[in-house]
């Protein structure tokens, strides 16, 4: 059996497990009527908003096929188109499962919290092997067809453009949703998160929904596609291993090995005597990780690679590690740094807020040397496709990552419901203890989306150095003592900032109309809001790249693309850990510290924490899909940017 059919099989294996999860999901009973009315409520929310944005995202794919297919010719465009429309529903079966997990969720923590883990533990392994089985099935299925993966552009262009809208549009509205029910709730009224008076509430559980679940789903889905096809693509250099072949097809077998390694890791997810719900969730992907890192040993062995590529791989997973390590230690409120914020919230919002900030830049410089640390590793193993193998080796573990990841907006949407149906307090307690460590969670994963994202697009800047040289038939290179490449290098160090803010602009205008209308009461306006907004950044991510390699020139671009890497790691980091920082602050104090829920310093981290969700779940994890975006579009228009670039530096 080749490679990439060993890959099709692989991914295929992935999304028949998925659907075997959701039918052992589904069999569990969903709880009472009331139970059920308020699912079903989240249900129609979820569904509604996910209908509006894909009519949206029609047009744009539709148009960006066809000026594609009469540019590019055929592959380009039914790549494109092919990449959207599964990245498209690696996200709305995120959407959908979370949205029938989250009931079953409250309705098992009657038992007990261990069974409540272990179910919405499956709801979010239905997200994660869904993902991976989908993405590594559009790239060996593309690869098998063309065997040319210079013919894959448009794939990950079309999987990233997708990501971009859905990280955007559902980041405005879980955010809008949850800023605005906070403040008229919490603020205005004295009432209880959750509380079945706000008629916001609803549509702040439908934004953990479209913005976690169907958000995160996207965004790693085209982390992984543009990861594979980067390497693919520096594969095709004669000198990274014994044969072209064997450069090029090494990352389909990787991504095949790791996908057994996330199945075999969700089975190990089983909370033990000690109650430790964070380690009964690590104890999964400690041990994916440690499979996958033998199945890379039997991988790199069966296609006759050189063994430093196996290192280079184990280079990636060394960096996951260490980055979920050091994103819980700045998330957690197990440690100081939250413990932190949570006192300074004693002398009020101001001390909250700038210690917070403090703190979240602070967080960003150990994974930045640890990411450094990785790249240099990689490079010395094997040139600039260690680098890639790294990248890969550190996206094989996105099946379980993602469903760390997912677990946490159904354990969220398990304790609304228990809130809203009135259930006991004992039930209640189960649930707020899985919701705890779900906010750690969705921290921690998004920690490895930005690392991920990082290395992947600095794999894809090698692809598309190379493209040009191919384009331009001679050896290329960016020298930065060039003004074109300093002048790129601003601007792309620039497109990070105007991007924050104009989301950031976005869940502060659509959170005003929230507060307004929950005066008085809620209807569909967070939809309307969040897609009408979410049509500008997606304007910037595309005109911007265009604008510069048609205009300044291929130099001035190859500096935007480093620029909006480097600006953009160091802003997602800051911006995700600072919010999720907040968030747990604020969390710390309502578990009876510093006075506890009501008093002064709930009052000023609730502030903290209305600020941070926009960084965390809005414009931080945007970031992501804004790099790769830039990165794959240049990719894709390489050839009309050395042939018609006009170079006016």
């Amino acid at each position: 059996m080749v490679v990439e059919q060993i890959a099709i099989v692989m991914s295929l294996l992935a999304l028949i497990y998925a659907g075997y999860l959701s039918f052992q999901i589904v069999k569990v009973h969903p709880g009472s009527e009331k139970m059920q009315e308020i699912a079903n409520a989240i249900k129609e929310g979820a569904l509604a908003y996910m209908k509006r944005q894909s009519k949206t995202i029609l047009i744009f794919a539709v148009i960006i096929t066809i000026i594609l297919y009469f540019l590019f010719g055929l592959p380009t465009a039914s790549g494109f188109l092919f990449g959207a429309i599964l990245s498209a529903l690696s996200a709305y079966i995120g959407m959908s499962i979370s949205v029938r997990a989250n009931v079953r969720t409250a309705e098992t923590a009657k038992k007990g919290l261990a069974e409540a883990l272990a179910l919405a533990f499956k709801g979010g392994s239905v997200t994660g092997m869904a993902v991976v089985g989908l993405a590594l099935l559009a790239v060996s299925v593309f690869y098998a067809i063309y065997k040319d993966p210079a013919l894959l552009v448009g794939l990950g262009f079309g999987a990233s453009l997708i990501s971009l809208f859905a990280r955007v549009g559902g980041g405005i509205y879980t955010k809008a949703a949850d800023v605005g029910a906070d403040l008229v709730g919490k603020v205005e009224a004295g009432i209880p998160e959750d509380d079945p008076r706000n008629p916001a509430t609803i549509a702040d559980n439908v934004g953990d929904n479209v913005g976690d679940c169907a958000g995160m789903g996207a965004d790693l889905y085209e982390t992984y596609v543009v990861t594979l096809l980067a390497a693919m693509l520096i594969g095709v250099l004669p000198t990274v291993a014994a044969t072209v072949n064997q450069a090029v097809e090494y990352p389909l077998m990787l991504g095949s090995v790791a996908i057994i390694a996330s199945i075999i890791g969700t089975w190990f997810v089983r909370l033990g005597k000690s109650q430790n719900i964070m380690g009964a969730l690590y104890k999964g992907l400690i041990a994916s990780g440690i499979i996958a890192a033998a199945g890379f040993y039997g991988v790199t062995v069966y296609t006759n690679n050189p063994l430093k590529l196996f290192l280079a791989a184990l280079v990636g997973l060394a960096i996951t590690l260490l980055i979920n390590i050091i994103t819980e230690y700045y998330t957690s409120t197990k440690f100081k740094p939250i413990q932190k914020i949570a006192e300074a919230s004693v002398t009020g919002a101001g001390t909250n807020l700038i210690c917070g900030l403090a703190i979240g830049m602070q967080s960003t410089i150990l994974p930045v040397l640890v990411i450094a640390a990785g790249i240099v590793a990689a490079y010395s193993l094997a040139g600039i496709y260690g680098i890639a193998i790294a990248a890969v080796g550190m996206l094989s573990l996105t099946g379980i990552v993602i469903a760390l990841d997912s677990y946490g907006p159904i354990t969220d949407n398990a304790g609304g419901i228990a809130e809203m149906a009135g259930l006991s307090e004992e039930v209640r307690q189960n649930t707020d203890a899985l919701d705890a460590v779900g906010n750690t969670t969705k921290a921690v994963t998004k920690g490895y989306a930005i690392g991920s994202a990082a290395l992947g697009s600095l794999a894809l800047f090698a692809a598309f150095t190379q493209e040009v040289s191919t384009a331009a038939g001679q050896a290329f290179s960016f020298v930065i003592t060039e003004p074109a490449v300093i002048t790129g290098l601003f601007i792309g160090s620039m497109l990070p900032f105007a991007f924050s803010a104009v989301l950031m602009t976005a869940v502060g205008t659509s959170a005003q109309k929230i507060v307004v209308e929950v005066r008085r009461q809620f209807k569909d306006i967070v939809t309307q809001a969040a897609i009408r907004n979410m049509i500008i950044p997606a304007i910037i991510a595309i005109i911007t790249p265009l604008a510069v390699g048609l205009l300044l020139g291929i130099e001035a671009l190859g500096g935007l693309l480093i620029g909006v890497i480097l600006s953009g790691l160091m802003m997602a980091l800051f911006m995700s850990n600072t919010g999720a920082a907040w968030d747990n602050a604020k969390k710390f104090i309502e578990k009876g510290h510093f006075g506890g829920k009501g008093k002064e310093a709930h009052k000023a981290a609730v502030v903290g924490d209305t600020v941070g969700d926009p960084f965390k779940d809005t414009a931080g994890p945007a970031l992501n899909a804004l790099i790769k975006v830039i990165n794959t579009l240049s990719l894709v228009f390489v050839p009309l940017f050395v042939a018609y670039g006009l170079s006016l530096i």
